[in-house]
């Protein structure tokens, strides 16, 4: 299915967009996504709010990676969505799957390809800082990339993007500064912000990865978001990422953490994180969206 070289690649994109992009014809008629959303752990439940959806499994995509984690439904979800219209992956893939980058990154490559805008992620996390606490929800400002690996290495092709893309304000200022404003009127909702550290797993940190973590500026542990980030900007796609931060790795205070447990955590939050995105999506000016 990996097919290294960049035409390949590109062609393998296409292939899967034209796929999808028949599908969404029939259904809808002359129509495109204009937003991506890409769900976490426990999160997924969102995609059952779009309205007119149509389901699409990702077995049903050619070239398409399958997802192999529990609370990960693996399939689109495409329809409106609070006015906008929609393209929500239910399940993402992972470096630690054995997926290559590339594969990893390639429904970010597809969704622009469909004509998505701007890009949503969201993931369950690890919180770093001592002030945070399970159950708050992190506005990503930035992210350190410690999985050793880059999904844009490789041979370039420019209709992709460019060989060396900016990466100053990954994460979108101003689609940052909606969310804060939006975070503060919906009660009982605590919103943080900071720094994602992205690292492959499947391996939960040991205290000593965690305190080198804080000291280069972490606020939370993930693995996932950043190879995403990566691409979307790559793409010339605006991105948003928030974290909810189901449990605290603080390198001095470690208790046994169980995948279970992160995905109950995000069960428990999951309203609010619902309510949060789904007062963004409305919000969001229309430039912005598509």
């Amino acid at each position: 299915m990996d097919r290294s070289g960049a035409t390949g690649y590109l062609n393998d994109i296409r292939e899967a967009a034209d796929a999808l992009g028949k599908k969404l014809t029939d259904r809808f008629g002359d129509w495109k996504p204009e937003v991506g959303l890409i769900l976490g752990s426990g999160l997924g439940e969102l995609g059952d709010r779009v309205e007119r959806p149509l389901y699409v499994g990702y077995d049903q995509i050619p070239h398409f990676p399958r997802s192999t984690v529990a609370g990960h439904a693996g399939r689109f979800v495409f329809g409106e969505l609070e006015g906008k219209r929609v393209a929500v992956m239910q399940g993402r893939f992972h470096y630690y799957e054995g997926y290559p980058m590339r594969r990893v990154v390639f429904p970010v490559y597809v969704m622009r390809e469909l004509g998505v805008k701007t890009l949503v992620l969201t993931n369950a996390a690890g919180g770093l800082n001592p002030s945070f606490a399970a159950g708050d929800l992190m506005l990503i400002s930035d992210h350190i990339n410690l999985t050793g690996d880059n999904p844009l290495i490789g041979p370039n092709d420019e209709a992709l993007g460019p060989r060396f893309p900016d990466m100053s304000a990954v994460y979108d200022p101003e689609l940052r500064a909606l969310v804060r404003r939006l975070a503060a009127d919906i009660e009982g909702l605590r919103l943080v912000e900071g720094v994602y550290c992205g690292i492959t797993g499947p391996s939960y940190s040991p205290p000593a990865e965690l305190r080198m973590l804080q000291m280069i500026g972490g606020d939370a542990v993930g693995m996932s978001t950043v190879p995403e980030a990566i691409a979307a900007r790559h793409a010339g796609l605006r991105v948003l990422g928030i974290s909810c931060i189901t449990d605290m790795a603080l390198p001095d205070a470690l208790e046994p953490l169980t995948h279970e447990q992160v995905v109950a955590v995000a069960e428990r939050t999951k309203p609010k994180f619902i309510e949060l995105v789904r007062s963004v999506l409305r919000h969001m000016p229309r430039e912005a969206a598509g």
